[in-house]
């Protein structure tokens, strides 16, 4: 009798036998000569020389804003005559091998990459210490006064390495497969708590000098250093939240589920690796929705709603002890390995916590992202594969729903294929076994492949999804009947079948609304958007969630009544988070409000962090 399962195993081995193979050559090679992979967004030359350890001490100077001190650096090295380090906007004051000042080298200036630090090491060499400081057109950090920030009595400091930003504040190897331990010393003013990706001290102390360690080796984007009056309040033994007095109890409520999220996280994938999981909601011009910063998450003030509805990105971030920074990208081209796995990782504990349906609207959001990312990019298709080549190109433009929604959808439509239950066991491995490790696309394609495909007899088209542009005609169609629902009373009310009043009146969470309020069609009847607005008054609404949405669609629809124009200022003035903003000032672009963004801007740019910065400058075509 003929055995079918061994002839498609057979197949399987023949036509994959040389990915499997170089998997295995690739990983003896590794160990055997420490065999980094080619990063272009990096000078380090790490085959040659690398560093293990950092000791940092530093002290921030508020008056001048900027940070001093030195970074000494435990270096492994075989017979190499130098060891090369990245900086940008650095001012380099000396440098000391093994007790010895030496002559250092600094390269050609690059935009986008900064400068080589070359430093000249012997066959001996095991210590070398930098000094520095930082300078104004320092990108990674942010010091804000007083009034930028919730307390608005004293002032404010954040990091923000990701991607290539912590050589603008520390001079280091920076590349993402760079892992190495950390411990610092960092000097502050005495009314002011310093708190960093490390363990962490949950008050303040007479001296302002506090010091820090992170055991575990970390890739560089991660070292991150928040500076303010800022109290802690915890939430369990491993999970709380630091802020600013006067939002510490809104803060405490809204997160009150982090340690639900931890557990439901180790159920699925394993053990949680960082001992401590806090979370520090920053000042409103921190860039991101979030930042997975070991032990300490950094978050917007965008997501303190007050009913709990967007904590889904502490969900995202939490996940991110796994996908990113337990298993790391190697280089910047393999983003999506971080947050396609993140998404996924999130979708799932948001389904553990709060159940499918719950998920399934925040992938069909996630979905209508991704569609119109896609539309961005309609005379750019390579940029909407997964794996990329931002050779020459800012590794940032690499940072968008492509990486996040199209990752989630590849490893959703493999869940598909191959069954949750396989998936699941394939996952919870691939994080054990490569712990504290980085990945590159080509080696997660040859590990799938023998540790998911070929043992179990499966085959599955992953070329298109990982290297080709575009959404395969395999993606899973998300549905969610709670959002069919909306989709019905949008139509009613598209058509005059029911009043404005009546759909401010549904029972919907913020989910809902925000499908609601982006699918508002543009060819309404005259008069239909500002009958919504008076009924529901979203143009005052108080979930900056809602207010983007809304807003957008004011600006599609050329409504200006309740005082919109006023508020969509007011929230470009006062909102920080690059998502919300370059989503607005985009809208007012496309619909010929070019010149009235720019007014906004040049007066909101002040209050921007380097990161939102650079887009909106492109984006508007300015130049400060």
């Amino acid at each position: 009798m003929i055995n079918f399962k061994s002839i498609v195993y057979t197949l399987c081995i023949f036509f994959m036998v040389s990915c499997v193979t170089e998997k295995k050559e690739t990983n003896e090679e590794m160990i055997k000569t420490n065999d980094y992979a080619e990063d272009s967004h990096s000078y380090a030359k790490p085959n040659e020389a690398v560093a293990k350890h950092l000791l940092l001490d530093i002290e921030v100077n508020f008056d001048q804003k900027i940070i001093t001190g030195s970074a000494t650096y435990t270096i492994e090295h075989e017979n190499a005559s130098s060891i090369v380090f990245d900086v940008k906007n650095l001012k380099i004051n000396r440098v000391v091998v093994d007790g010895k000042e030496v002559t250092f080298k600094l390269g050609e200036e690059n935009p986008i990459l900064g400068q080589s630090l070359t430093v000249p090491v012997k066959k001996d060499s095991k210590e070398v210490a930098i000094t520095y400081e930082t300078t104004a057109q320092t990108e990674a950090l942010q010091f804000l006064n007083p009034q930028q920030t919730a307390d608005k009595t004293h002032p404010f400091l954040l990091t923000q390495g990701q991607a290539i930003l912590t050589r603008t504040w520390i001079p280091i190897q920076d590349s993402p497969q760079l892992r190495l331990t950390y411990t610092a010393h960092v000097k502050v003013p005495k009314e002011l708590l310093a708190i960093m990706s490390a363990e962490n001290p949950k008050e303040k102390n007479d001296s302002g000098i506090y010091s820090f360690e992170m055991k575990q080796p970390i890739s560089p984007y991660l070292i991150a250093l928040a500076v303010g009056d800022l109290v802690y309040k915890e939430i369990s033994p491993r999970t709380g939240v630091y802020a600013e007095k006067s939002m510490i109890e809104k803060v405490h409520y809204e997160f009150a589920d982090m340690e639900k999220m931890v557990k439901a996280a180790e159920g699925l994938y394993g053990e949680y690796a960082w001992e401590q999981f806090d979370v520090v909601v920053l000042p409103p011009s921190f860039p991101f929705g979030g930042m997975e910063n070991p032990r300490l998450t950094f978050a917007t003030p965008t997501v303190i709603a007050g009913d709990r509805s967007l904590t889904s990105l502490v969900a995202h971030e939490l996940a991110h002890s796994w996908s990113g920074n337990l298993v790391t990208n190697a280089t910047w081209n393999d983003f999506w390995l971080n947050e396609g796995f993140t998404v996924y990782f999130e979708m799932r504990i948001m389904e553990a916590l709060y159940g499918k349906e719950y998920a399934n609207m925040l992938a069909s959001i996630s979905r209508q992202d991704l569609a119109e990312e896609i539309e961005n990019f309609h005379d750019q298709a390579e940029a909407t594969r997964l794996k990329l080549d931002l050779k020459g190109k800012n590794p940032d433009d690499g940072m968008n729903s492509i990486a996040y929604d199209k990752g989630y959808l590849f490893l959703r439509a493999l869940e598909e294929h191959v069954g949750r239950e396989k998936m699941d066991a394939f996952l919870k491995q691939y994080f054990t076994e490569h712990a504290f490790s980085t990945m590159t696309t080509e080696r997660f394609v040859n590990y799938m492949n023998e540790e998911l495909l070929l043992k179990n007899n499966i085959a599955f088209n992953y070329d298109k999804w990982i290297y080709k542009a575009g959404i395969p005609g395999n993606a899973v169609k998300i549905q969610s009947d709670k959002f069919e629902k909306v989709d019905k009373v949008l139509a009613d009310w598209r058509y005059k079948t029911i009043e404005a009043s009546e759909v401010c009146a549904q029972d919907w969470n913020i989910q809902q609304k925000i499908h609601f309020i982006r699918n508002i069609p543009e060819d309404l009847y005259d008069g239909l958007f500002e009958k919504l607005d008076a009924a529901c008054n979203y143009t005052h609404a108080t979930n900056s969630y809602i207010a983007m949405v809304w807003f957008e669609q004011a600006i599609n629809h050329d409504y200006h009544g309740n005082n919109v124009d006023e508020q969509i200022e007011n929230f470009l003035m006062n909102v920080g988070r690059r998502w919300y903003v370059s989503t607005i000032y985009k809208a007012l672009k496309r619909n010929n409000r070019l010149e009235e963004a720019k007014k906004i801007y040049a007066k909101a740019r002040p209050n921007y962090h380097s990161v939102t910065v650079n887009t909106i400058d492109e984006m508007l075509g300015v130049s400060y």
